[in-house]
């Protein structure tokens, strides 16, 4: 299989128009062109990795806390989980599991594989790599739901003194986690897993 590269062309990363390599400029929209992103692999490691540490506070502090009728609940992500799954909502809890404690956790083992994978000079299957960053760059995006609800619920549930929603700590991590996940996958040069293919 043939690339770019090895035809000497290059991709804008703003317009993706293909242009020669000997160009140091795109000549649609003026952006400096690149074989490939720089330093696409340690940006997307510090941003993984700063994802990975606010995945715990993520889970561990409360993402709400209701003041209702004087009576103070906090609620952590998988506290939410259990409830909903004791009182007989197993499929809520299965959405709430799935999209607040499955999809960020697995979003960070699979960029943490890519990157492994393209560190390394023998890389295992490229296609299979390719649909792995294709899956993690879509499917990240979704785990924004639970911010979503947490900043309706806060906005629309305001009663007076009587019932009260606050977000916690534990919102703002995992909201931290959403985005750092988004932007590492973002930051990732797919590119790089076909470097040194034949």
């Amino acid at each position: 299989m043939t690339t770019a590269k090895q035809l000497g062309l290059v991709s804008c990363h703003i317009c993706s128009q293909l242009s020669p390599v000997t160009e140091h400029e795109c000549p649609r929209c003026l952006a400096p062109l690149h074989l490939r992103k720089v330093s696409s692999v340690q940006r997307s490691w510090a941003l993984l990795i700063t994802a990975a540490m606010l995945y715990i506070p993520a889970m561990i502090y409360p993402v709400t806390t209701v003041y209702a009728l004087g009576q103070v609940q906090a609620s952590t992500l998988m506290g939410s989980v259990v409830h909903f799954f004791q009182s007989g909502s197993w499929p809520i809890a299965l959405v709430i599991f799935t999209a607040s404690v499955a999809v960020p956790i697995l979003k960070i083992i699979g960029l943490a594989y890519l990157l492994i994978s393209t560190q390394r000079k023998h890389k295992s299957n490229p296609v299979q790599l390719t649909r792995l960053y294709r899956i993690v760059e879509f499917v990240g995006r979704w785990s924004m739901i639970d911010v979503f609800v947490v900043a309706i619920l806060v906005a629309l549930v305001h009663i007076g003194i009587f019932i009260k929603i606050i977000p916690g700590l534990g919102i703002m991590a995992f909201t931290g986690v959403v985005v750092l996940t988004m932007l590492a996958a973002m930051q990732f040069d797919p590119r790089l897993i076909w470097d040194d293919e034949s």
